[in-house]
């Protein structure tokens, strides 16, 4: 169906739709001249919003309604259906809203509502400048909620990536897989940070932080005061260290420029190894098979990702990987790298034209354990995401929280946390005190395939499946004792937002 037909498809909200025809809960998709609005009803409220998530564009009205938030069905998202505002990564901005009246029996969606101002901040106690070291997720959402709060001071993005913050999610997805053109990786244009004021430095090393002095020396000797200090430095993949590691055709995929030297063995490529059966391993076997190489893993798990989804689910994408070509080595490592070929422990040898080494990743602490802050598998902070430093925080991959539903610190290697991670340092560094207490939650996509997940669990002792997960119809619950600590699900969209409500609702876990 094209545009126009679509359009023309969907009621005129600007002429109304009888109120009896709308229950309470309802979600109509309309038209208001060009622009798609989602109409919603909430007992005897009415509220008009933009239809679509602005991260990737997913239909709201498949969503699902929290009180006064909508919810995106894709990555989980949240909006204010009062004001449009943000409520919840990953989307950066809020949604478009319209003003409803009820007229003769009707909701007529009237014109556009002017786009709220930031709010006015007292300036006494504000922390005269923020740092932000990291150019990833959290980075970039801090310093965008900063500024949507009305934070009026200087903000300094420092960065060591050499490209200002991109969505990352994609390289292993799409943009490795050719479907996604360079211009959709940036998450936000150079117009932008200039217009807010965001002083965006790549390719940046910080050297060393000072909390005595409450700044941060930089790789070429110059130093940056801060008032409050975000540390958010991501995480660096691990290496392998067999013979042969440090070969040119041996790649990680980490950043933006990992994924071009990527790209650019593939065009004399035909045969690649994927060593290790992690979600950016086997996303990237997914996105190789697309451009039509031929994809071998290798690990040494007997399931794939089997200690964060479990065997059922794990062994349901290797299925699904072999019925696209991909043919899987498992119970078995590199044991060294020749130019054209891998050995495996277990004495196969393998061709490969490229190596892609996927085999987990290590946080980025150095700077904050030279700075003497407090570090544990991670940085130690508390649930303002504070350090042991009051002026510093940690978001992201380093960070290192108090779990809500369970009490226990855990570290989170996703997308999504991050970014709300980010959202929370930034409010709670303006004095808002607001804990950070989201469930978690992830997603990765392979093919057509999209697993969605919730919650947080490293250990379970049982698993309950409903559906059929070959079918790609189905959820994985995670259950330690009586306490449900986490969900998957395929084809389930709905089903996986409202089971992060449950866990929202579900409160502390006592065992």
């Amino acid at each position: 169906m094209s545009g126009s037909d679509a359009s023309s498809s969907r009621p005129d909200l600007a002429q109304g739709i009888a109120l009896d025809d709308i229950a309470d809960g309802a979600m109509i998709e309309g038209q208001v001249g060009d622009a798609t609005v989602l109409l919603v009803r909430r007992a005897d409220e009415l509220f008009a919003v933009g239809a679509q998530c602005p991260h990737y564009g997913a239909p709201l009205a498949d969503g699902l309604l929290v009180g006064d938030t909508i919810r995106c069905p894709w990555h989980h998202a949240a909006f204010c259906l009062r004001t449009g505002e943000l409520q919840r990564a990953p989307a950066l901005d809020g949604l478009p809203c319209w003003r409803v009246e009820r007229r003769d029996g009707r909701a007529v969606v009237l014109d556009a509502r002017p786009a709220a101002s930031p709010p006015a901040l007292k300036t006494g106690g504000l922390p005269d400048s923020v740092v932000i070291v990291g150019g990833g997720a959290a980075a970039i959402a801090a310093a965008v909620t900063l500024r949507q709060e009305g934070y009026p001071h200087a903000i300094t993005l420092l960065s060591a990536d050499s490209e200002p913050p991109y969505d990352r999610p994609n390289l292993s997805k799409d943009y490795l897989a050719g479907t996604a053109e360079a211009d959709w990786l940036p998450l936000r244009g150079a117009s932008f940070y200039t217009g807010q004021r965001i002083d965006v430095r790549c390719g940046t090393r910080v050297a060393r932080i000072d909390p005595v002095q409450h700044a941060v020396e930089l790789a070429d000797g110059s130093r940056i005061g801060y008032g409050a200090l975000l540390l958010a430095t991501g995480a660096e993949p691990n290496r392998l260290t067999v013979p042969g590691a440090d070969l040119p055709h041996v790649c990680v995929l980490r950043s933006r420029a990992d994924c071009d030297a990527l790209i650019g063995k593939l065009k004399t490529a035909q045969r690649c190894v994927v060593a290790g059966a992690s979600f950016i391993g086997l996303e990237a076997a997914a996105a190789l098979r697309t451009r039509g190489l031929d994809v071998q893993v290798v690990a040494p798990d007997a399931h794939p990702m089997a200690h964060v989804l479990g065997e059922a689910l794990g062994d349901t994408i290797r299925v699904l990987h072999e019925s696209h070509g991909v043919t899987f080595h498992l119970g078995a490592t590199l044991a060294q790298i020749a130019p054209d070929n891998v050995s495996l422990s277990n004495g196969d040898v393998l061709p490969a034209d490229v190596v892609v080494v996927g085999i987990g990743v290590h946080p980025n602490v150095a700077l904050a354990q030279d700075a003497g802050l407090a570090v544990d598998r991670g940085m130690t902070v508390d649930r303002f995401l504070q350090t042991s430093a009051p002026d510093i925080y940690a978001a992201g991959d380093i960070a290192r929280w108090p779990d809500p539903l369970t009490g226990e610190r855990i570290r989170v290697e996703h997308w999504v946390v991050a970014q709300r991670q980010g959202i929370a340092a930034a409010r709670n560094m303006l004095g808002q005190r607001r804990p950070f207490d989201a469930v978690p939650f992830f997603w990765t996509q392979h093919y057509d395939l999209t697993v969605r997940y919730v919650g947080h669990a490293e250990q379970w002792d049982r698993v309950e499946i409903d559906g059929d997960l070959r079918a790609h119809d189905g959820s994985v619950t995670y259950w330690r004792g009586n306490a449900r600590l986490a969900v998957a699900t395929i084809g389930r969209d709905l089903d996986c937002l409202r089971a992060e409500e449950a866990l929202e609702r579900q409160g502390a876990v006592h065992e």
